[in-house]
């Protein structure tokens, strides 16, 4: 009875996560381009939040004020302890659109939504009052992110912010490193093969699976933000602080946090594939791991907003139940992390208990065996060739479907941050150290870590 109630789970559990697949790839597939608008329009200011930053924050600024002249880059330093705030104050200097946020402690190193909100202040404080706040875009970059020269004109489309209902949007997320990890790749071959290997799974991840998921949001309502290439409209920024006392709040997941409050609040969210934010790939499991634990514990942080969603005037009936299923998702792959093996290991029994043998047992099952393996790997086998059709078209057919196996193989991350991320929640510890930057990782070794 247990074993076949332990199936009846599984069979569920998988049927529901095809019929999820499904609605995400088609959306993906027959997405509409935007129309680019007129950068013009608006006041651009990009949030940069810093701590220990100095290995990349001068291209980034370098970067932003050459693609971006318009714009104003608001540095938040957060109590680095290298060379992070005097680089930033050295160029403000000579730029008055640079502006370095300090943040000291004890009142620093807090998280990312209070270095955010410390931006958010000191532009209101410097922003006339006389002028139009509705069309101040504040956009946030991680240090090393660097977005796409016609993002601005994407995101200023007459179905984006040109839309005075649109709150926010998000654009695709790329890994710059994709195509040359550069100096920072590990010596040994092997370790060099294992580096490439997860920068490429990390682009086809966020270019694909992760962007079905937005384009699937677009059409529910329910449109979520990311830590880089988020942009948000000043005045959504000043409701959210109106009703909940700030924009940016204490989950891990600051950025979705970020834009259910500004759905909550009567706004509207846009995705935006057709541009694009790069950033670095991670090149080791153990910082891939790290960063996965935190943001499954920020999505578990966030289901405390699931009354709130369900009753909310603002939520669509499909936007209540995607937002539902995607919060509690981390908490159905709890189960899974044990579902799994634990079926496995009664099949295993079975085998052995079979009266006829081993051989008679897996004789006599193998269809049934052969099904669950396709169906159970090739949602996610399949996305290699997507990522062949919308984004690389010059990888061969072989290479598509050898990146769809890896991308099958690369996904068991999720047994080991997702373990993790449920223990830190039960242990009640919130807190985090930033993920090291290639290069520092290279040179100065891993960052101590409270995940």
């Amino acid at each position: 009875m247990g074993v076949v109630l332990l199936e009846f789970v599984a069979l569920f559990v998988t049927v529901l996560f095809l019929s999820y697949v499904a609605m995400i790839l088609v959306p993906f597939l027959r997405r509409p381009r935007t129309v680019p608008g007129d950068s013009s329009e608006f006041e651009w200011h990009f949030f940069i939040p810093a701590r220990d930053e100095e290995a990349v924050i001068e291209t980034t600024l370098n970067r932003c004020r050459a693609d971006f002249p318009e714009a104003h880059v608001w540095v938040i330093d957060d109590a680095s302890t290298d060379r992070t705030a005097e680089i930033v104050h050295r160029m403000s200097l000579f730029d008055w659109n640079i502006h370095l946020v300090r943040r000291e402690l004890p009142n620093a190193r807090t998280g990312k939504g209070d270095a955010l909100n410390a931006a958010y202040y000191a532009l209101s404080d410097w922003f006339p009052s006389w002028a139009d706040r509705s069309r101040a875009i504040v956009a946030v970059l991680d240090a090393d992110g660097r977005l796409a020269p016609e993002a601005l004109d994407y995101v200023s489309s007459p179905t984006v912010f040109g839309d005075p209902s649109i709150g926010a949007a998000q654009i695709s997320v790329r890994m710059e490193n994709r195509n040359d990890l550069g100096q920072f790749a590990t010596p040994s071959r092997l370790g060099l093969s294992f580096s490439r290997f997860l920068v490429r799974m990390q682009d086809l991840e966020f270019m694909t699976t992760m962007s079905a998921m937005q384009m699937l949001r677009e059409r529910t309502g329910s449109v979520g933000m990311g830590g880089n290439g988020q942009f948000s409209r000043l005045t959504a920024l000043d409701e959210i602080a109106r009703r909940y006392s700030e924009p940016w709040h204490g989950a891990l997941l600051e950025d979705y946090e970020l834009g259910l409050h500004i759905l909550l609040a009567g706004y509207k969210n846009r995705f935006v594939y057709d541009t694009w934010v790069e950033q670095e790939g991670l090149l080791t499991m153990r910082r891939l791991v790290t960063q996965r634990t935190r943001w499954t514990q920020g999505t578990m942080q966030c289901s405390v907003y699931l009354g709130e969603i369900v009753r909310s005037p603002n939520f669509t009936n499909a936007g209540v139940v995607e937002s539902c299923y995607f919060l509690v998702t981390p908490w159905l792959q709890v189960a899974g992390v044990f579902l799994w093996p634990l079926l496995l290991l009664f099949t295993v029994l079975q085998a052995f208990n079979y009266p006829s043998g081993p051989g008679a047992f897996f004789a006599e099952f193998w269809p049934v065996a052969g099904v669950t393996v396709i169906f159970g790997a090739l949602p996610f086998i399949m996305w290699g060739p997507v990522y062949r059709k919308v984004v690389e078209p010059q990888l061969s057919r072989r290479h598509a479907w050898l990146l769809g196996l890896g991308n099958a193989i690369y996904l068991y991350y999720t047994y080991a941050s997702t373990p993790r991320a449920f223990a830190r929640v039960l242990m009640r510890r919130t807190g985090w150290a930033k993920t090291r930057r290639n290069s520092e990782a290279l040179t100065r070794g891993p960052v101590a870590s409270d995940v």
